[in-house]
């Protein structure tokens, strides 16, 4: 596939209250693998089946929520020419040096209409521990916790996702493939920049800001039930599933870390090309798109976000 501009999401860094627990449950339960303990306290971390040597970062700080959730382009150009776009679009851009984050290139930063900050890079370090190349094993060869691949996708919330939508599509040149249409605009949209059902997903919200969830990928629909298994197994505040979606079609559970950051571990979803068309949700089948076999919404999930 010819893809330019922006590849893929590439990175999150969460705010966690306490580092030790959020270690224990990114690490031992969810199952990424530790990179590094920076000297400003940062905690790097990834997925075994991802080549890029971070995707995951933990902040320790007073509240839990999301930082920045950064965006992988194919090269140092497009850093420039997306910085023009940008700012033709009314946004103001900041630049992060060369190594602030370990093995990163330089960044450029600008906060969209839902007040998100969102971060473009170009290269990163490939990771020491990633997936072989050469005559490659299908599994790593010690499965811990979930055995989540890496990391897929944020859910975030805020005011004014038509303007973030519009940025979205017409600056970084990001698809449309589902939302939920409502006689007052759109409540709620999926964004891809690759052929998957989603890259980074957005509903309406007064606050401004806001983290619904993380989502990491897991390999087939059995590790959706032992990821449930280890869910119950260490008492882990559990918020709904495993279930599937109507929307993006994929196999789910919800839950919480120990900041009360909601993740999702997240199977399955249709393939998507710039040649389909969007996939329409009014409001009176909401609920069987969010949640396909329960067909009716979860209070708790709508509304609880950090």
């Amino acid at each position: 596939m010819a893809l330019t501009g922006v590849l893929r999401a590439g990175f999150v860094q969460l705010r966690v209250l306490d580092m030790e627990g959020a270690l224990t449950h990114y690490i031992n339960h969810v199952g990424l693998d530790e990179v590094e303990r920076a000297a400003d306290g940062r905690v790097y971390l990834k997925g075994w089946d991802e080549f890029d040597r971070h995707s995951f970062i933990l902040r320790e700080a007073d509240s839990a929520g999301m930082d920045v959730m950064g965006f992988k382009v194919v090269s140092d150009d497009d850093l420039d020419r997306f910085e023009v776009r940008i700012k033709e679009f009314g946004l103001e851009v900041d630049h992060v040096a060369a190594g602030e984050q370990p093995g990163v290139g330089r960044r450029i930063g600008f906060t969209i209409p839902t007040g998100h900050r969102i971060e473009l890079y170009a290269e990163i370090t490939r990771s020491e521990n990633g997936p072989a190349i050469e005559n490659p094993y299908a599994t790593r060869d010690q499965p811990r916790g979930m055995n989540v691949l890496g990391f897929d996708h944020c859910l975030l919330y805020g005011p004014g996702i038509a303007e973030s939508t519009r940025f979205f599509t017409e600056v970084l040149d990001f698809d449309l493939p589902e939302k939920i249409e409502t006689p007052d605009g759109d409540l709620a949209v999926w964004l891809t920049s690759s052929n998957k059902s989603h890259e980074v997903a957005f509903v309406e919200h007064e606050a401004p800001g806001k983290f619904h969830h993380a989502a990491f990928q897991l390999e087939n629909y059995h590790d959706v039930g032992h990821a449930g298994d280890v869910i119950t197994r260490f008492d882990i505040s559990r918020d709904i599933g495993p279930t599937r979606h109507g929307i993006t079609r994929g196999h789910t559970i919800y839950f919480f870390d120990p900041s009360g950051n909601r993740n999702e571990v997240y199977q399955g979803g249709y393939r998507y090309f710039p040649d389909h068309p969007t996939r329409v949700w009014t409001p009176d089948h909401i609920g069987r798109g969010i949640f396909y076999y329960e067909r009716e919404l979860n209070e708790a999930f709508l509304n609880v976000v950090t």
